[in-house]
């Protein structure tokens, strides 16, 4: 009797038991098909092999066209009538145009044929020709470019469609993950080489002022790969290869892709609208070091230190002020000034999106619209002024003139007596062609450099001299 009680109450106690076991059992059966979905291929003897199957069909080997100038070299007596005359020299032109040949790689994006590739590549080129990996050539056509991200979108027109890439997020690759590049190096079509992610968020390698957040790899890339795909282990585009780190011009173990996340945003705005509007939130950001938190009594050494707020910019009117910190931008931790420059710009114009900020210990929320490129215009032109003390109008036709350079810069139309580029000689009429080695673009493009400057700031101007036309480098010191 005993025995069989005891029976008894073991198996009634044994019954949430064995149902336990059960739930187990099936949850670890779940988690496991989960994660054969996602998980990296076991055995790595094939996995490149698998990486370069998938994917090969869809990367194309680019071939442009380009126009230079050239200047023709002197000949002696070249000026003088009499020479030319005895001689039979022809009065050719000082300056001439011939064709420059360039070759890089693209990937395609859509079964419609919109490829992207590199600014550097396609970005100014006469002719493009797009040759797939099946051997079949065609003309390929500039739909759009970014400079400023070093990225392009070319189409081209076949009648079937195409195989095409899949991308990743590029925010979870992690450092010492296995990759892939494949592309053309030298013109070697389909080369496939491998290494891992050395780094992530590698900026201002090439231009301090672009919007730069590169994925530093160590597979090796050549002249040519440039647009070509970096890939993870699942054959998922985390990467456009783009610029290596190196003294002889050839690999040297450092190789620098813009991350999916910011390529795939300008793409699709690319082929949207045909070029590319930044979000605009009206700031300059600073990054935080133990020496500047320690004398502005900052508490944290992650994030982006404001260091002005625009008067009437978005993030004024969403009550940011000087002195904040922004720890956190729409959710996304936020470690230094750059990652909210690049997290800003990708956001769509008119999006409300929230923001944390530190201002004096204590963590605000606050909710911002994103404004627009042409309003930052606006409202960031009195900052010339402010920083230092001049008014400027954009360089125009009738200025070729005057100047040898008319592919951008900005003219000086007023001088405050006692302002910083007065007290350096600059007058009105003067040029301005660069500012701290960044070349202008054009008017919006020395807006935002200047924006961006902090107070007694030293900067570097490459100027031109209206009377003499001669350029030189002026040092200044912003107020």
């Amino acid at each position: 009797m005993k025995i069989r009680q005891i029976f008894n109450i073991q198996r009634s106690g044994m019954l949430p038991i064995i149902s336990l076991c059960i739930i187990f059992v099936f949850t670890c059966l779940s988690l496991s098909q989960a994660a054969e979905k996602r998980s990296l291929p076991t055995d790595f003897s094939n996995a490149i092999i698998q990486v370069a199957k998938k994917t090969i069909p869809s990367i194309v080997h680019i071939e442009v066209t380009g126009r230079q100038e050239q200047v023709r070299p002197a000949l002696p007596f070249d000026d003088d009538p009499f020479f030319r005359f005895f001689f039979g020299i022809p009065n050719t032109p000082r300056n001439y145009e011939r064709d420059v040949r360039g070759v890089g790689t693209g990937i395609i994006i859509d079964a419609g044929g919109h490829i992207l590739t590199n600014y550097h590549v396609a970005g100014g080129a006469a002719k493009i020709d797009v040759l797939l990996s099946d051997g079949r050539k065609f003309e390929g056509k500039l739909i759009g470019s970014d400079p400023k991200t070093d990225l392009a979108v070319i189409k081209i027109a076949a009648k079937e469609q195409l195989p095409y890439v899949t991308f990743g997020d590029s925010d979870k690759a992690e450092v010492g993950e296995w990759v892939v590049a494949i592309g053309h190096p030298r013109g070697l079509t389909q080369t496939v080489t491998q290494g891992i992610i050395s780094a992530k968020h590698r900026r201002g390698i090439t231009d301090p002022s672009s919007y730069q957040d590169f994925i530093q790899t160590d597979a090796a890339i050549n002249p040519g790969n440039s647009g070509g795909p970096l890939l993870n282990l699942h054959g998922e585009v985390i990467g456009i290869n783009t610029v290596i780190v190196s003294s002889s011009g050839g690999f040297e173990g450092i190789g620098l892709s813009i991350p999916s996340n910011i390529a795939t945003h300008i793409a699709k705005t690319i082929i949207s609208h045909g070029k590319v509007e930044r979000g605009w939130l009206g700031i300059g950001t600073q990054d935080i070091t133990p020496e500047f938190a320690k004398e502005r009594g900052i508490e944290v050494l992650k994030g982006a230190y404001v260091a002005e707020a625009a008067k009437g910019g978005p993030a004024e009117r969403a009550g940011m002020k000087k002195g904040d910190v922004i720890v956190a931008y729409n959710g996304k931790n936020i470690p230094d000034s750059n990652t909210i420059r690049n997290e800003v710009a990708i956001t769509p114009i008119g999006k409300e999106v929230k923001i944390v900020v530190l201002r004096d210990g204590k963590r605000l929320n606050l909710t911002a619209r994103i404004g627009r490129p042409q309003e930052a215009a606006r409202v960031l032109a009195g900052s010339v002024k402010d920083r230092l003390g001049v008014e400027v109008r954009a360089l125009q036709q009738k200025d070729a003139g005057k100047f040898k350079s008319t592919a951008g810069g900005v003219v000086i139309t007023k001088v405050e007596p006692n302002g910083p580029l007065a007290k350096v000689g600059f007058e009105e009429g003067d040029m301005i062609l660069e500012v701290n080695g960044q070349a202008i673009t054009g008017l919006e493009n020395f807006i935002e450099l200047v924006a961006a400057m902090r107070p007694n700031q030293q900067i570097t101007l490459l100027a031109v001299d209206r009377r003499t036309g001669r350029s030189g480098y002026v040092r200044a010191v912003t107020r």
